[in-house]
């Protein structure tokens, strides 16, 4: 995570955006202020997993969704990059050579649809990386080191706003899921909802990724915020089984 000021400071912007929507703080309102705070036209965001499907959540404009379906649907470009290999892509200028060579079909059809440059940030906490946020510009543009930075926080909280979410069917987050709880509350959930995923590997004897869907699919099913069931999780009030339903135990430890 970046340091507390700068994090205070993203989250105040991010604040402002959905105060302006009269909504609840989500994942759009970060995509709509890190378009505000630094040199991009758009951004877009993606919920990515390597055991179920992946699907654009929000854009802020008609060329970065289009960005994000693109890449979804091609499977190459900066989005899947950045998933696959954990690390930020920052593609200055999509006319390079090498970027050309690199995304065959995604270059050419992100610089017809009217990107440049295209900035891809995986959304992380531990071991859990649920999407990609994409920031693109319509002419060449670098990030300098104060931008990227803040680019990064942007993603940092889109993370944590993702995961705090309890999730609908169609995989968007649930309008006032962040009811009765702050920012100051999500670097918490975002760490025990790793830890719970955690667990999970070793009740059910599956990677990581399978676990957080476990994790998530058990929440929707429910009804519940994913934070409370990894709460239940870490307290060992719900226990997963390979061969059954979850089970409540209502114990704590």
């Amino acid at each position: 995570m970046r340091s507390d000021s700068r994090s205070a400071r993203i989250q105040v912007l991010v604040a402002e955006q959905a105060a302006r929507r009269g909504a609840r703080v989500g994942v759009m309102d970060v995509c709509t202020a890190a378009v505000a705070a630094l040199p991009v036209g758009g951004a877009g965001l993606s919920a990515m997993s390597r055991t179920a499907a992946s699907h654009p959540l929000c854009s802020t404009d008609t060329i970065s969704e289009q960005l994000e379906e693109l890449q979804l649907t091609l499977g190459e470009g900066p989005c899947v990059d950045a998933f696959l290999h954990g690390s930020a892509v920052l593609t200055p200028d999509l006319l390079t050579s090498a970027l050309q060579d690199r995304w065959t079909v995604f270059a050419d059809a992100a610089l017809e649809a009217g990107a440049r440059a295209v900035f891809a940030l995986p959304l992380q906490i531990g071991a859990i990386s649920p999407g990609v946020l994409d920031l693109y510009a319509d002419v060449p543009t670098v990030l300098d080191a104060e931008e990227l930075a803040d680019a990064l926080a942007f993603a940092d909280l889109a993370t944590l706003l993702l995961l705090d979410a309890r999730i609908e069917e169609t995989g968007a987050p649930v309008d006032g899921a962040l009811k009765d709880r702050g920012f100051e509350d999500l670097g918490g959930y975002g760490a025990e909802i790793d830890q719970a995923t955690g667990i999970l590997t070793v009740q059910l004897g599956v990677g990581i990724d399978e676990a957080f869907v476990r994790l998530r699919a058990h929440a929707y099913v429910q009804g519940r915020r994913l934070a409370d069931v990894a709460a239940d999780v870490v307290a060992h009030r719900l226990r997963f089984s390979p061969d059954a339903e979850p089970e409540r135990t209502d114990e704590e430890t």
